[in-house]
Formats: C-alpha cells, sequence, structure tokens
C-alpha cells in the first residue's frame, strides 16, 4: 500500500467518504492515510478525515482497519532483528502486550509491568507505546519516570537491546516520523479516533505473538478479525468484561484468539484460571506518575503494602497470559506462577536498571 502512484490528494478522499459513503472502500481509507503521513494536509483536512471515518463506523469493519494498519506499517522504520540463539525453545518467538487504552478506568501500568516481566522470564519482547492520551501516564511517560532515556532509542538499536536484555521500548513516534503530521491535531480532538484502534497494531518488529487489549468487547471479534487479514497468528485479543483493555482481576474476561492455523479462537478467562483471587478493579486503580512509580518499586523490591496485593495479582494474570499465548508455558496457571517466580527473585528489577543504563549509554 506504500506506492504514491496515483494516490487522490486527502481533499478528494475526505470528499468521496462524505458524498459517496456507500462507495469507500478500504483502498480509500488507505489512500487517505498516506496523504496525511505525505504531509500534504490540512489540520483541518486531517481532523475531518479522522471525524468522518469515526462517523463512518470504519471501527466496526476489519477490512478497513486491516488496511489502515498495513498503510501505516508501510511508512516505519523497521529495525532488524536476528535472533542467534537457536538452543532456545522459543528460538524466534517476539512478543507485545499493549492495549488500545481510552476504557476510563486508568488503572496502573500493567501492560509496560507485564512486558518487563515477561522479559525477565526470558521471552523476547519489544514493547510498542506511546506517551500519555488518554490515561494518567502512558507507557513511555512511565518508563522514563523510571529512568529510561527512550528519546535516543533508534530502529538500529533494537537488536543490540533484544540481544542483551530480552527487551525494548519502541516509541511510536520515532519510528512512525510520517505521523509527526497529524499529532498535534489528533491530540486536540477531544474523542478516540481510528489512531487509537491502529496503534496496537502496527508494531515495527511485526512480533510473531501478541496480547492486544480493547476497550469494548464490541470491537474485540473486530480486531481479531482485522489481524487475521494481517496475516498474525498466535495472538490474543482480550477485553475485560467492565470494557476493561486488559485482563480483568476482577472477573470475566473475553478472549479472541487466533490459532496458528488462522481459526479465530473465542472464549472467557477468569483469575481463577491463573490460581490468583479476584480483586475489586478499584483496588488496582492507578493514580499520578510518582504514585505508580512508588507501587512499581515495592513490587520489584518484595515489599509490598496494602492494595499493591490486588495490583500485583493484575500484573501476574496479564503476564501469565502473554507467556502462554507465546508458548512458554503451557497453561495460564503456568504462566501466572513463572511470572510471580520472576518477579520475587530481583530479576525484573535487575532488567529494568540494566535497560535503562544501556539507554542512557547509546
Amino acid at each position: 500500500m506504500n506506492n504514491t502512484t496515483g494516490r487522490k490528494h486527502l481533499k478528494d478522499i475526505l470528499k468521496h467518504l462524505i458524498l459517496e459513503p456507500e462507495g469507500f472502500t478500504p483502498e480509500h481509507a488507505a489512500s487517505g492515510l498516506c496523504s496525511i503521513m505525505r504531509g500534504e494536509a490540512s489540520d483541518a483536512q486531517m481532523g475531518g478525515f479522522l471525524t468522518a471515518l469515526k462517523l463512518r463506523g470504519v471501527d466496526c469493519e476489519p477490512a478497513m482497519i486491516a488496511a489502515l494498519a498495513q498503510e501505516m506499517l508501510s511508512s516505519a522504520l523497521i529495525p532488524h532483528i536476528e535472533l542467534d540463539d537457536k538452543s532456545r525453545e522459543d528460538f524466534g518467538v517476539i512478543a507485545d502486550i499493549v492495549g488500545t487504552g481510552g476504557d476510563g478506568w486508568n488503572t496502573f501500568n500493567v501492560s509496560t509491568t507485564s512486558s518487563l516481566i515477561a522479559a525477565a522470564a526470558g521471552l523476547t519482547v519489544t514493547k510498542h507505546g506511546s506517551r500519555a492520551f488518554s490515561s494518567n501516564c502512558g507507557s513511555a511517560d512511565f518508563l522514563e519516570s523510571l529512568g529510561c532515556n527512550l528519546r535516543v532509542v533508534l530502529p538500529s538499536h533494537v537488536d543490540k537491546f533484544v540481544k542483551e536484555h530480552h527487551y525494548c521500548f519502541i516509541v511510536a513516534s520515532t519510528f512512525y516520523p510520517s505521523m509527526r503530521h497529524g499529532m498535534k491535531m489528533w491530540g486536540e480532538l477531544g474523542f478516540s479516533t481510528i489512531l487509537n484502534i491502529l496503534g496496537p497494531l502496527v508494531n515495527p518488529v511485526a512480533p510473531n505473538c501478541a496480547v492486544i487489549g480493547v476497550n469494548s468487547k464490541a470491537l474485540g471479534p473486530v480486531m481479531a478479525e482485522a489481524l487475521q487479514i494481517m496475516g498474525r497468528r498466535n495472538y490474543a485479543v482480550v477485553c475485560g468484561d467492565e470494557n476493561l483493555d486488559e485482563i480483568s482481576i476482577a472477573g470475566d474476561t473475553h478472549v479472541w484468539h487466533i490459532q496458528e492455523s488462522g481459526e479465530i479462537r473465542n472464549y472467557t478467562i477468569n483469575p481463577r484460571d491463573f490460581g490468583v483471587p479476584a480483586h475489586p478493579l478499584s483496588e488496582a486503580a492507578g493514580a499520578t506518575l510518582e504514585e505508580n512509580k512508588a507501587t512499581l518499586h515495592r513490587l520489584l523490591s518484595n515489599e509490598l503494602e496494602g492494595k499493591d496485593i490486588a495490583v500485583r495479582d493484575f500484573v501476574l494474570i496479564n503476564t501469565g497470559f502473554l507467556l502462554y499465548v507465546a508458548g512458554t508455558a503451557s497453561s495460564m496457571e503456568e504462566g501466572a506462577s513463572i511470572a510471580r517466580q520472576t518477579l520475587e527473585s530481583g530479576k525484573v528489577k535487575m532488567l529494568l536498571e540494566n535497560f535503562a543504563k544501556a539507554t542512557w549509554a547509546l
């Protein structure tokens, strides 16, 4: 989708979308996004396009989402990674855990913490994320507050981090410089757009397994089918029963799991599947950036207080499910057990410290 020959200007695409919506195709949508990434559209045109896509209900159409994601990926700076430890059972496996955000719950930074625990447990993780749009602190904000110099991590550095730490954080704005044209406008719109949905789909590493949280149960099967169209396998889309974009610690979570065969298997999971008790979601709420930092430090130092138990268990089930989807654990309960052992061993604290130091050494 990155061939710009014959591509129309966003003004023409927008006119088609408004005046002839029934004839608007995934190719038209991708053309519009391409025009934005080429930097040829005004803020008014970009805002109009995203608003019209929202009203058109594009976030309910898997083919539209897949076409837009593939167009966006075509503009990414793609890192080259060589995994040379062929003796490992999970050789070649690269994972991610990420959510759409926008669920309104402002929970603790679960996916970021889970990504660190999974990497410390031996799984190679390239965590794709950004700064805050819809939460108290985004994943990049969180890691930067913990001492990581993410602004200097470039595509050429990813291979080094993966080999030395089994971990790299990929800041979306660095790997998608063409999206700079729409960032200011996106932040000013005041509502979620198709770009919120695309974020979790466009990790430039294209991991071969991932857990992706969505903020609506209606979006779950749509996102799974979009991933299926994109050729992704061993990906699981999850949505807590409260329309939470994580695996819920409070009760049921709905899963749309894309198997190796490409079949989408729908099932429901619960904290008891991980051997972990349920907790009210209010006990796992996030707070300010400084408070979330303090909570993580207590988790990594095994100095838990009060509601930290709920946060810890929340993190364990999300990490455990990623390990299960990646094949590192044979069951969800084993995944949570590996996650807890890794967390309590001090390996996660060491990984974070070493990763942070390495970012400042670039």
